[in-house]
């Protein structure tokens, strides 16, 4: 199986995430990504995936570039989701969902209610 045959998810992944100008390609034993993405979260997303294989550092390399460093990125909310469950996952810490509710204000008038589809602006690290 190559290379490509084995990792074919991630680039199914990277369409998902609207990774733009994807290259893959197979040379000197890796299978090399490059790309460019608007938000670090979708490039964060990207190689949270690549980690979850056991050879990925060894048969992988990633060059995804970003265009725009103003925020983290933005998030479209899913059942279940909640402000501390999003804070925990892209900030490391739920504790710091009061600033994601801030960077919403203009939407969010309580930070226990978040409704399925809306588009959630994701604050820097």
């Amino acid at each position: 199986m190559s290379l490509r045959d084995k990792y074919r998810d991630l680039e199914t992944l990277a369409g998902k995430l609207s990774i733009r100008d994807l290259e893959v390609k197979e040379e000197g034993g890796k299978l090399r990504f490059k790309g460019r993405t608007e938000y670090q979260l979708e490039k964060d997303l990207f190689w949270d995936r690549i980690k979850e294989f056991p050879e990925w550092k060894t048969e992988i390399a990633a060059d995804i570039r970003t265009d725009r460093d103003d925020i983290h990125g933005i998030h479209t909310v899913q059942p279940g989701d909640t402000l501390s469950k999003l804070a925990k996952v892209h900030l490391d810490d739920a504790k710091r969902y009061m600033e994601i509710f801030n960077a919403n204000r203009d939407q969010l008038s309580d930070p226990n209610l978040i409704k399925v589809g809306q588009k959630l602006v994701i604050p820097k690290r």
